[in-house]
């Protein structure tokens, strides 16, 4: 009989790695250290030249720019320039890492992500006893933002394809489709460099861009060439940087992508419109296959009107994570008093909400449930990030960080539209009742 192939692993890395440089619009020395990380951390930079070397998770709830480059943070942290680096990480299916920066935007290396490619090379890779989270691409449809224009189909693997055009004599228009698992996407795409038009560089300059930029990161386009001392890596390097830049964005998903992306002219705003797009359709598919619908959770939680605040659950992984729904409508009794002329969700209930999100987890590896019931004993660093109202669906997602007996500590992060909106870590612990 056929055997049913095993499911993909995470992946981290072995022993760390290091790259120092200039940063391309900055123009600042920078070192940038990769580590290991657990299973399902993702892969997280922290900016180690700040006070608390605060975390920056690298998904699209963190994007705070798309000019000229992609940028994330957290707070007042911020990191500029991080698409290149996850392409190669991408590239190289490692899923969880933390990446320690001692400054506000990542090395340019020499423009491309080849150098990232042959440190995480040194690192080597550390297969995970969980399985890859994997966003899968079922419906044809497609997306305008800007000038970009995207169509994204199902297929069996992740694949991208770029066109790109410009009035330039060494660029014209140009197609170019890989394959991002296929080994020659690391020696035919990550090699192929950033690049600009000389005549825009005083501009930049000017809005403080491509301050580190030179002939050793980048290519520099004259009216009718390239500077002199400049040789081009493939006669299309243009649009196979393109296609580095789509991966590297789409990363922020937060999970390994299967589908075909077809970008004309992409552009970091338009790729970072598209991961939102993918993982807004991801989580409507989830909505359509309840794990558990509100009949069901009211077995397992005692809770009742109107202080039952869980709608129904969408994904679980037992004694590792969970992931819930609360639907807000102006219906909620708590609108009637708590600013009723501008009605926002009290940040208690928020945290209630999440708290019950967390108990589902912790009561669904319980025997003889009738019998149990969860208290929670504590809450650290509880923080509220934006209001919540009427006509908005908070995701909480919600995952284990240590059981001991009937003991479990838990950090949730809940979500609107991607955005965080709350986080927190609890403490609980089943009892008889």
């Amino acid at each position: 009989m056929p055997t049913t192939p095993p499911l993909p692993r995470q992946n981290t890395i072995v022993r760390p790695g290091e790259i120092q440089g200039v940063g391309l619009h900055t123009g600042a020395e920078v070192r940038m250290r990769i580590h290991p990380a657990p299973v399902d951390t993702g892969i997280v930079f922290r900016r180690t030249d700040l006070p608390g070397s605060p975390d920056i998770p690298a998904n699209l709830a963190h994007v705070v720019g798309t000019d000229l480059g992609t940028s994330i943070g957290q707070g007042e942290a911020r990191l500029h320039t991080v698409e290149h680096l996850l392409s190669a990480l991408v590239a190289r299916e490692i899923d969880n890492a933390f990446v320690e920066v001692d400054g506000v935007e990542l090395p340019a290396a020499d423009g491309s992500a080849r150098e990232f490619a042959r440190m995480l090379d040194g690192c080597g890779l550390q297969e995970q006893d969980a399985p890859a989270k994997y966003l899968t691409v079922d419906q044809t449809f497609s997306l305008s933002k800007d000038r970009s224009e995207y169509v994204v189909a199902p297929a069996q693997d992740y694949r991208v394809s770029a066109t790109i055009e410009f009035d330039h004599p060494l660029i014209g228009r140009q197609f170019a489709s890989f394959r991002v698992a296929d080994p020659s996407f690391a020696t035919e795409v990550l090699p192929a460099r950033t690049f600009g038009f000389l005549r825009d560089v005083e501009a930049m300059r000017g809005r403080g861009l491509a301050m580190g930029g030179s002939q050793d990161n980048a290519v520099v386009l004259t009216e009718d060439g390239v500077l002199e001392g400049t040789q081009l890596r493939f006669p299309d390097e243009f649009v196979r940087h393109k296609a580095l830049d789509v991966v590297g964005d789409l990363a922020l998903v937060g999970a390994r992508i299967r589908g075909h992306v077809i970008a004309e002219r992409p552009g970091h705003l338009g790729n970072v419109a598209l991961a939102k797009e993918l993982v807004a359709r991801a989580e409507k598919k989830a909505l359509a296959r309840p794990i558990l619908n509100i009949e069901q959770i009211s077995q397992y939680l005692p809770h009742r009107y109107p202080f039952l605040l869980v709608d129904r659950v969408v994904e679980f992984e037992e004694r590792k994570r969970i992931v819930g729904l609360k639907n807000v409508t102006i219906n909620e009794p708590f609108f009637v008093g708590h600013f009723p002329g501008r009605p926002v969700m009290p940040g208690v209930l928020i945290i209630e909400a999440m708290a019950q999100v967390g108990g589902l987890l912790v009561l669904e590896q319980m025997e003889n449930l009738d019998d149990k019931v969860v208290y929670f004993m504590s809450l650290d660093n509880v923080k509220w990030r934006r209001p919540v109202t009427p006509g908005d669906q908070i995701r909480f997602e919600v995952v284990v960080l240590q059981i001991r007996g009937a003991t479990c500590r838990m950090r949730g992060v809940g979500t609107v539209d991607g955005h965080v909106v709350a986080e927190a870590e609890m403490m609980a612990r089943v009892v008889d009742k």
